[in-house]
């Protein structure tokens, strides 16, 4: 991989993300030491933009660095999870409640054309139309602060975890029709209670994988 100069602090933020997302998906467990070449040479980058995001992610507590012998996973627990999800789901719960007081009838045309395409996407894409769902919720929220919030909090969803569960498939059309219902009435709390409902389900599904796996570093 060939990059310029001013696309290096891009490059470490997409190494920060990779390695945001093996931690918590539970590829990378509490107290696994991370090696720079190892993950230079899997990503086909220098270890520079590596050691970048490695100092960005002790920054967010995800690793820390041992003297004289480098980076490792920090431990993880149920209530970090329920944690990172409850402010999720407060800051995505307002954006709702914003949005069922402005959503115009082209705003929720909008909205069920994307959860159409949704409810239509395979494995691969179904993460990617979540997102594109929700993003057009809070354009019409028009809360950018909160929005930047959301989005900083919402880096510690792991991908992969939920596209190829059915049952979250399932549940979260319902989640989005309730959430559509409350738009169209101007329900905000309504809306801000589907939104809970969401995010308090993708906690419970995030804990279920990692206690499965056999993650957590010390007793919850």
């Amino acid at each position: 991989m060939t990059i310029g100069a001013d696309a290096r602090p891009q490059l470490a933020d997409e190494v920060a993300a990779h390695l945001r997302g093996a931690i918590m998906s539970g590829r990378l467990r509490p107290g696994r030491f991370i090696r720079l070449e190892e993950v230079a040479r899997e990503l086909g980058v220098s270890a520079t933009p590596v050691r970048e995001a490695l100092v960005a992610l002790r920054g967010e507590d995800l690793v820390d660095l041992a003297p004289r012998r480098g980076y490792v996973v920090n431990p993880l627990t149920e209530q970090d999870v329920r944690d990172v999800f409850w402010l999720q789901s407060g800051i995505a719960g307002e954006l709702a409640a914003r949005a069922a007081a402005k959503a115009t009838p082209d705003d929720l045309a909008r909205l069920r054309a994307l959860d159409a395409d949704l409810a239509a996407a395979d494995t691969t894409a179904v993460e990617r139309r979540e997102f594109e769902f929700h993003r057009a919720v809070n354009l019409v929220a028009d809360a950018r602060k909160l929005s930047w919030f959301l989005n900083n909090a919402t880096r510690y969803t792991p991908a992969g975890v939920y596209s190829s569960d059915p049952d979250w498939r399932t549940r979260t059309n319902a989640d989005h029709a309730a959430l559509l219902t409350a738009l169209a009435a101007g329900n905000a709390s309504g809306a801000r209670a589907a939104m809970a409902r969401h995010f308090t389900d993708g906690a419970d599904r995030l804990i279920a994988h990692l206690t499965e796996s056999g993650v957590w570093a010390r007793p919850t």
